[in-house]
């Protein structure tokens, strides 16, 4: 491991597009540590799994204080989500309540711990996986809100940590194939074909094409990119979709 990089927190690292994740930031040098509800199962001796609840404020505190004491964190990608579909006459509190907890909250919990090692050293990056249905999204009311708001978290936290080192930006991905795509649509199914035939480049997203674009913000000899949105989506944030 690079004495440079420290060590890099990813949420959801266990599946899909945080999996990736790990894997291409393992592939770049860094020590990963994976924070999900199942253990991370890539075999690398610098790959570590804390297995929590990231929806329980408490559990959550009690994660990010464990890695804080165990690992000098220099970079956190906050990629675990949950997408809770409804239409709005459908839509429970409930069930914003806990993607705010997820999406927003979390993400709070853990760079405040982290910043402490960031300050430190004089260098940080945090990236925050949001979603191109923060443009907007039939049946997505609560996940759209609160990844939505990840944007205006990362912009403010940008300016306030610009001056110690500590970029913070946020990757924005379109329809990707992970088990929590399939979980509204079904694979190899006529809806998946419309899809991926109304995205503008003519595919659905993969796991590795949204980790790739996490290594450009975390490259640590990009530091004069903070504050930005990039959408991995296809071209689907430029014009309408209908999932």
């Amino acid at each position: 491991m690079s004495a440079a990089l420290g060590v890099a927190v990813v949420t959801g690292g266990s599946a899909g597009i945080g999996h990736a994740i790990c894997q291409d930031l393992l592939a770049q040098g860094h020590e990963v540590v994976s924070l999900a509800r199942r253990p991370c199962s890539i075999g690398h001796p610098c790959m570590h799994s804390i297995e929590v609840d990231l929806t329980d404020r408490e559990a959550t505190a009690q994660a990010a204080s464990e890695v804080a004491q165990r690992f000098e964190v220099t970079t956190v990608v906050h990629n675990a989500g949950v997408i809770r579909p409804a239409l709005l006459a459908e839509v429970k509190l409930d069930d914003l309540d806990a993607l705010v907890e997820l999406h927003l909250g979390c993400a709070i919990q853990l760079v405040q711990a982290a910043l402490p090692a960031m300050r430190a050293r004089g260098f940080g990056r945090v990236v925050l996986l949001s979603s191109r249905a923060a443009v907007g999204l039939a049946t997505r009311t609560a996940y759209s809100a609160t990844k939505a708001g990840m944007l205006g978290m990362a912009r403010t936290w940008a300016l306030e940590l610009a001056p110690e080192g500590i970029t913070v930006n946020v990757v924005a991905p379109g329809p990707v194939r992970t088990d929590m795509f399939y979980d509204v649509v079904e694979a190899g199914s006529d809806k998946e074909r419309a899809l991926a035939a109304a995205v503008p480049v003519g595919r659905l997203g993969e796991a590795g094409d949204v980790a790739r674009a996490v290594r450009f913000f975390v490259d640590p000899a990009n530091s004069f990119v903070t504050g930005q949105v990039l959408y991995v989506c296809g071209g689907t944030s430029v014009g309408s979709l209908v999932l």
